[in-house]
């Protein structure tokens, strides 16, 4: 990312002062600086327990001295003030059912589906290559480009590309675009209705977004035609909002269940490759090629309270970044033709540093909702000293959003994109698995990328009940969204004995990724 990044999102760094001989023990090699800042966190957190049990006990012992004859004394005065009595139980009854009638109505996240295509459709690196040579459009250097793209990319040899692109010759028509459509939702959503046992009939809404594929009629329209939904469904069609459009599908469905009242919503989130691959030679162009692969997933939600004991997840927050307005931001993954007349999608060299500016944004939405007073404090007190004492020295602190969420799903864009998060946010090896690992094994398949690295968590056994989940993604416009979810119980592997993307090969997972896969020419 670029370096007004890097002052932002920078690292909190501990300078150490010149070594002196003493006789005290030196704290910086006996104390582990983590640990201290843990004890830090527990102490904030629990600072209200702290502060109520002395009250506690003060009122107790002032309680303790009061007699009967005090208690009937109150109840007199209360009988001769019975207007004041009927006004105040009025007033807290109607204040009571304000409150209840409008906080935000809970939203369930009651199962989810991810497509895993047929392993006819599998793409190994060498098969990539080889195909890219047999189209015969492709300059040598830039066949040599996209070899390179490919061994850095963390894709490994089980990715899938749809029937039009890996047959020779190509058929890259409108029929094998919607042949591919249907082919990924319907399998997901197959996948969806008979793991939560819900009818097609039940759902009230549906949010589909594809970014670059949108016919007419809209793929919300072949969903309600397949399945034969009901007349007064709730549709909608997301296009070209890139792969954090999977987010914004949550968050307009979820606004949609605020008004909604006891309804199911089908979120549909995938990308189209067969009538988006770029046969031209312009290498801003080409690197979609080399990282986009075939897939999709289905979510099912409710807002019916009878759906929260077998629900999965509830969702706590999205928070949604919009850096369009900025034309540097706007035009860096943009949609376009070549010289030649192909259309494809270029990939600006300022994207990395347009990706920060927007996470920078978008965290400090999100941090306030989140993260622990301890971690807020201390966000709060070096903003202080840089803004109020102009100390210049003090670098900006990022704040531990480990402490915040047990699990992370950001997008699988790309390795570089994973390598600089993990960098900025301070996370570990672990944390970054399920993005890795999807990366590797499917792709980058767009905005459904956040679905398979939350199902690989769940097949490795780890979400437990109480955990939170941020998922986070980036999307052309530019823009980044993040939705927050919290288990609402025990996930165990075996749910997803005969549906999980991952369970017939987790036990592989993980795997070490090199940082130059070399492909046989």
């Amino acid at each position: 990312m670029g370096n007004s990044e890097n002052e932002s999102v920078g690292k909190i760094s501990i300078v150490e002062g010149e070594t002196r001989k003493t006789k005290l023990p030196n704290f910086h090699q006996s104390i582990r600086l983590k640990y201290v800042k843990l004890g830090y966190h527990y102490l904030i957190s629990h600072a209200m327990y702290l502060l109520i049990i002395p009250s506690l006990a003060i009122s107790s012992a002032h309680l303790s001295t009061i007699k009967l004859q005090d208690i009937v004394q109150f109840w007199n005065q209360l009988r001769f003030n019975l207007i004041t009595v009927v006004v105040c139980s009025t007033l807290m009854v109607f204040l009571a059912t304000l409150y209840f009638m409008s906080r935000p109505r809970k939203v369930y996240l009651v199962d989810f589906a991810c497509y895993k295509p047929q392993s006819e459709n599998m793409c190994s690196r060498e098969r990539f290559i080889e195909i890219s040579h047999l189209k015969k459009c492709y300059t040598a250097e830039n066949l040599e480009f996209q070899k390179r793209i490919t061994e850095r990319s963390g894709l490994g040899e089980k990715t899938y590309l749809p029937d039009a692109i890996i047959s020779v010759p190509s058929n890259p028509s409108m029929d094998a675009a919607r042949k591919e459509a249907e082919e990924v939702m319907f399998g997901a959503i197959d996948e969806l209705l008979n793991k939560t046992g819900v009818k097609a009939r039940d759902i009230g809404i549906v949010v589909v977004n594809c970014s670059l594929f949108n016919p007419t009629p809209s793929l919300s329209a072949i969903i309600v035609n397949h399945y034969k939904l009901r007349g007064n469904i709730l549709s909608y069609n997301l296009g070209g909002m890139g792969c954090s459009a999977g987010l914004i599908s949550i968050d307009l469905a979820n606004r949609l269940l605020q008004v909604n009242p006891q309804s199911y919503a089908l979120v549909v989130s995938m990308e189209n490759i067969t009538l988006n691959w770029y046969s031209g030679n312009q290498r801003s162009k080409l690197v979609s090629n080399c990282i986009f692969r075939m897939g999709g997933a289905a979510i099912l939600l409710s807002n019916k309270l009878s759906d929260r004991r077998r629900a999965k997840y509830q969702l706590i927050h999205t928070v949604r970044t919009n850096k369009g307005a900025d034309d540097r931001c706007y035009s860096c993954v943009f949609q376009e033709e070549d010289e030649t007349g192909e259309i494809g999608v270029s990939l600006s060299k300022d994207l990395m540093a347009v990706a920060g500016e927007a996470l920078k944004t978008n965290i400090t939405t999100l941090g306030p909702l989140v993260l622990p007073m301890s971690e807020q404090l201390l966000f709060f007190a070096t903003l202080v000293m840089k803004k109020v004492f102009n100390m210049k020295n003090v670098k900006p602190y990022i704040p531990d959003f480990k402490l915040a969420f047990e699990h992370f799903c950001i997008h699988a864009g790309g390795r570089a994109v994973l390598d600089e998060l993990e960098k900025n946010l301070q996370l570990t090896k672990w944390h970054m698995e399920p993005s890795r690992m999807t990366l590797f094994r499917f792709g980058n398949t767009s905005s459904s990328s956040l679905w398979y690295e939350l199902a690989y968590t769940e097949a490795k056994g780890r979400m437990k009940k109480g955990d939170r989940t941020w998922q986070i993604a980036f999307g052309s416009g530019f823009k980044c969204n993040s939705a927050v979810w919290k288990a609402l119980r025990c996930v165990a592997p075996s749910e997803g004995k005969n549906n999980n993307p991952w369970i017939d090969e987790i036990s592989d997972f993980p795997v070490e990724v090199p940082t130059v896969a070399t492909i046989r020419s």
